[in-house]
């Protein structure tokens, strides 16, 4: 029963996170271009094209956790994501780089990359990784409903 409550928590929780990370870049996609650019992670070429797309992948990725379908793709498309996130944080920290964060305003300053964004989004991580094992490790109820589907053999 523990196991539900936390899987369920966690899977709403991310889900939340994903849909109010997505909300400002999909209204304003030019300033969350500038914030790409910004990384300097990027070539030139790739920078509007994931500013367009990343927004729209961070809200299917929410309301598939929300609402609890296609659970296994979502679970790792969302650990590669924030694995992706926390690493260009920590590298553009260590760079010393002045840029904003992005991760859920698209207003320049707003969000500057510090320790507590690298801190929360280090605990964004830990809700996933629990979700990724929960949801396709751990061989619990949940685990079972959402895992990938298997071949019938006879």
């Amino acid at each position: 029963m523990r196991g539900q409550f936390l899987y369920h928590a966690a899977r709403i929780v991310l889900g939340l996170i994903f849909l109010f990370a997505c909300y400002d870049k999909i209204l304003h996609p030019g300033e969350f271009a500038e914030v790409v650019y910004n990384y300097q992670l990027l070539p030139d070429s790739l920078v509007n094209v994931t500013a367009i797309l990343l927004p729209w992948v961070e809200l299917a990725l929410g309301l598939s956790l929300i609402f609890n379908v296609w659970i296994p793709g979502a679970v790792l498309l969302g650990n590669l994501l924030l694995v992706a996130f926390f690493s260009a944080l920590l590298f553009n920290l260590a760079r010393g780089l002045d840029v904003s964060c992005g991760c859920f305003s698209t207003a320049p300053g707003e969000e500057a990359i510090d320790h507590f964004t690298v801190l929360r989004d280090m605990s964004f991580l830990l809700v996933s990784g629990y979700l990724f094992y929960a949801a396709l490790l751990s061989g619990s109820p949940a685990a079972e409903k959402a895992a990938w589907p298997r071949a019938e053999t006879e």
